[in-house]
């Protein structure tokens, strides 16, 4: 039976400006969601898959070749191989591409007899669809509308003023991969690696940091198709967290513990104690959880060695 690696992620606590440089009169804002009938602020699945790519280029692993790479000078991605290679490249192979080209001559304008036009050449799409699959990032608190006012001084002594949508929060969101869709089945490693290590996603026109590595994840390592975890945390009006909903399923046997692996934070909490009870690994440090899931997919996998 096919493995999959699936994971719930919890970021750290910070205050979270614009993601994509877009206003509103002069307003730089924050994407929003309707969720569990509030409102609450979002970070597109995008945002995440590109901070993995950008983390996948900076981190030194000469193992990682990387198309698309950002150049900070020309600030543009810039591809090394127009026609993809998803065995050479990280980025092809896990997050998958997409190339679109129009015909290269026009459609005839002679007619046939029914009166349609004769089409000479076609365009044609060069396309892999990605193996991770990603969902968007959504705040834990509802967005209460705070905003910062800001003043710039232009040329002839001329001042602009603009605002800022900012939400003081944690994310969460949620992943899933199945390594025998890669090319290299090895990279899942890496996914798991990069995904549990990112630093910047998000901000505001490159000069905004939030800090999107796991304050507490869910990793599930199953022959089931079905995530059964995304989602999965909680926080009340005084900030605790807590994951009521993954500790049914393990009650119901929805979910098996000896798939899960919970860490961060979420750990030292009487739910944290209530998992390892039931038979899940709980650990408090995040690098010391991920090393055991990377040990368990490099054996069950067949990999040679444990990258």
């Amino acid at each position: 039976m096919t493995l999959h690696l699936f994971g719930n992620i919890l970021t750290g606590y910070g205050t979270a400006a614009n993601n994509r440089g877009e206003n509103e009169g002069n307003i730089t804002t924050l994407q929003k969601i309707l969720w569990k009938n509030e409102v609450h602020t979002t970070v597109s699945a995008e945002a995440i898959r590109w901070a993995l790519r950008y983390y996948w280029q900076t981190c030194g692993n000469s193992d990682y070749a990387v198309n698309r790479q950002w150049d900070d000078d020309k600030n543009d991605n810039i591809w090394q191989n127009a026609s993809f290679d998803d065995d050479l490249y990280i980025d092809d192979d896990v997050l998958g591409f997409m190339k679109a080209e129009g015909a290269k001559v026009d459609a005839s304008d002679e007619l046939k007899p029914k009166g349609k036009k004769v089409s000479s050449a076609k365009g044609t799409t060069t396309a892999k669809r990605g193996v991770l699959e990603v969902t968007r990032a959504v705040s834990m608190t509802p967005y209460a509308g705070d905003l910062t006012f800001n003043a710039a001084s232009g040329q002839k002594g001329r001042t602009s003023l603009y605002g800022t949508e900012v939400h003081a929060t944690r994310y969460q969101y949620g992943f899933a991969l199945t390594p025998n869709r890669l090319q290299d089945k090895s990279r899942v490693l890496a996914v798991l690696e990069g995904l549990t290590s990112l630093g910047e996603v998000a901000g505001n026109h490159s000069r905004f940091l939030y800090d999107f590595s796991p304050d507490s994840v869910v990793l599930r390592w199953t022959h089931d198709f079905a995530p059964r975890c995304l989602y999965c945390f909680q926080e009340d009006e005084a900030g605790n967290i807590s994951v009521p909903e993954l500790i049914r399923r393990v009650k119901t046997e929805d979910i098996n513990p000896k798939e899960l692996w919970v860490a961060g934070v979420i750990a030292d909490t009487p739910n944290g104690k209530q998992l390892e009870e039931l038979g899940v690994s709980v650990l408090s440090g995040i690098k010391t959880a991920v090393h055991q899931v990377k040990q368990r997919v490099a054996s069950d996998i067949q990999l040679s060695s444990l990258e």
